[in-house]
């Protein structure tokens, strides 16, 4: 199943443009409509392919014990599943880095990524690889409840409840953490056209 995700970013749509999908009649066919978006998300709060593609693979394989559940209630447990996932992922890393290498310092690791192409025109190309460059740089800024409110309800297009569900917090939580998200993307991001 994770063999049709594909780790290429792609610019994030607006909530309006994305395009309009039959609902998923079987949970296979759910888990491969939101593979995609599920890798990005999780590569986003994790800054690591690999351990993007894993996050993933694991909220996949623990959503097939819930099969039996009305296919309304996939969205906001797969988001849930995952975002645990990935802040195991952090914790562990974070674990990891303590023990085996106290005296590196933070940030260590190679962030410098180079996007593929999504267009033919060479102008184009160069616009749409800096601004995902800056959303994804003004994103990893923000702090890890922000970025994952922002995340789901404005790129992934959930609604409070179910962001709210997503992420263990009341739906009020979900719209201060969104609010201090867009402010602070706002800020960082209008210097930037």
């Amino acid at each position: 199943m994770l063999l049709s995700v594909s780790a290429e970013p792609t610019i994030p749509r607006p909530p309006g443009d994305a395009p309009e999908a039959a609902p998923a009649t079987t949970l296979e066919g759910f888990l491969e409509a939101i593979a995609p978006r599920a890798f990005r998300f999780a590569e986003l709060g994790l800054r690591h392919r690999e351990e993007a593609l894993d996050a993933v693979q694991e909220a996949m394989l623990r959503m097939l014990g819930y099969r039996e559940r009305p296919a309304e209630q996939w969205t906001p447990l797969f988001w849930r599943i995952l975002r645990t996932r990935v802040v195991d992922a952090q914790r562990r890393r974070a674990l990891r880095l303590r023990w085996l290498a106290p005296s590196a310092p933070p940030g260590g690791e190679d962030t410098a990524v180079d996007w593929p192409d999504p267009g033919p025109d060479p102008a184009g190309r160069h616009d749409a690889r800096e601004a995902w460059a800056r959303l994804a740089d003004a994103l990893a800024a923000l702090p890890r409840r922000q970025r994952e409110a922002f995340t789901l309800r404005v790129l992934e297009d959930l609604d409070v409840a179910d962001t709210a569900k997503a992420m263990g917090c009341s739906e009020g939580s979900v719209k201060t953490h969104l609010s201090r998200a867009r402010e602070a993307l706002r800020r960082q991001l209008e210097d930037w056209q």
